[in-house]
C-alpha cells in the first residue's frame, strides 16, 4: 500500500516536468493579473514618456548624433531603441525582484505551489517565463510606437522584438537569482543602485564615443548595453557580427541566473 502511494506521488511529481509545470505558474500569474491589469499596463507608459520628452523634445535641439558604425542619425532614432531595451529590462526586473520577493516572503505563494505536483524548477522557470511575457509586451508596444512615429529605419527591426525578449531573459534570470539573496525590502536599494546608473549611462541617451576611454570599457561590460547595442543596430540597419556576442552575453546571463535561482530556491523552500 505504501509503495503504491509513493509511486503515485512520484507520477504526480513527474507531471510537472517537461515545461508543463512552468506553464501552470504562468497561468496562475495571468489569472492573478485579471483584477490588476492597470498595474500591468502602467509599465507601458514610462519609456514612452521618456521618448516623447527626451527623444523627441530634446532631440529637436540636439539634431543628429553618431549612430552604429559612426553614421549620423536623428537623436530620436538614436534614443528610441535604447529605451526599448530599457523597457524589456524594467518589465523583467519588476516581476523577478519586487513581485517575486513578495510572493516568496510574505504571500507564501510558492509554499502553496509546492503542495501541488509542481516542483521548485517549475516555479523558477514559470516566473522567468512570465517575466519574458511582461518584458515582451512592454517592448512590443514600444516598437509599435516607434513604427507609428517613423523611428524605424530598417527591415532588420523585425528582429527587434525577439532581441528585446532576449534582453528580458538575461535580466529575468539575474533578477530571480539576486532576489533569493534578499532578506528585506531595504535590500532592494541595491537593485535601484544597479539599474538607474545602467539606464542613464549604458549608451541609452549618449553615444558611447562621448565617454572617456576607461568608462567606455565599463559601459561595454554592462548588461543593458548589450541590449541597447542589439536594438540600435537592428532598428537602424547597422548589423554587425559583434551583435552575436551581445546575444551570447545575455543568454549566458539568463541561464546562469536561472540555475543559481533554482538551486537557492531548493534550499529556501525545501529546507
Amino acid at each position: 500500500m505504501m509503495s503504491a502511494i509513493v509511486v503515485r506521488d512520484a507520477g504526480r511529481r513527474r507531471s510537472g516536468r517537461g515545461g508543463r509545470g512552468a506553464l501552470r505558474v504562468v497561468e496562475r500569474n495571468t489569472l492573478a493579473y485579471r483584477r490588476m491589469w492597470l498595474a500591468f499596463v502602467t509599465g507601458l507608459f514610462e519609456p514612452l514618456l521618456y521618448l516623447l520628452s527626451i527623444g523627441i523634445g530634446v532631440g529637436g535641439l540636439v539634431g543628429k548624433v553618431p549612430g552604429p558604425g559612426g553614421q549620423p542619425i536623428p537623436y530620436d532614432q538614436f534614443v528610441a531603441p535604447g529605451l526599448m531595451a530599457a523597457a524589456a529590462m524594467n518589465g523583467a526586473v519588476l516581476d523577478t525582484t519586487f513581485n517575486f520577493f513578495f510572493k516568496y516572503k510574505y504571500a507564501h505563494t510558492y509554499d502553496a505551489m509546492l503542495a501541488t505536483p509542481l516542483e521548485v524548477g517549475d516555479i523558477a522557470r514559470g516566473e522567468l517565463m512570465w517575466a519574458l511575457i511582461r518584458g515582451g509586451v512592454y517592448s512590443g508596444a514600444f516598437l509599435v510606437t516607434m513604427l507609428l512615429l517613423g523611428l524605424v529605419g530598417s527591415w532588420w527591426a523585425v528582429l527587434a522584438l525577439p532581441a528585446a525578449v532576449l534582453v528580458a531573459f538575461g535580466f529575468a534570470g539575474a533578477g530571480i537569482a539576486a532576489t533569493t539573496f534578499m532578506r528585506s525590502w531595504t535590500d532592494f536599494d541595491f537593485v535601484n543602485l544597479a539599474l538607474i546608473p545602467m539606464f542613464l549611462f549604458a549608451a541609452t541617451f549618449f553615444p558611447l564615443s562621448q565617454y572617456p576611454e576607461g568608462l567606455q570599457i565599463v559601459v561595454r561590460c554592462t548588461p543593458l548595453y548589450q541590449g541597447v547595442a542589439l536594438e540600435r543596430g537592428l532598428t537602424t540597419g547597422q548589423v554587425h557580427w559583434t551583435m552575436l556576442l551581445n546575444c551570447v552575453y545575455l543568454i549566458v546571463m539568463g541561464a546562469v541566473g536561472l540555475r543559481i535561482a533554482t538551486r537557492r530556491l531548493r534550499v529556501l523552500l525545501q529546507p
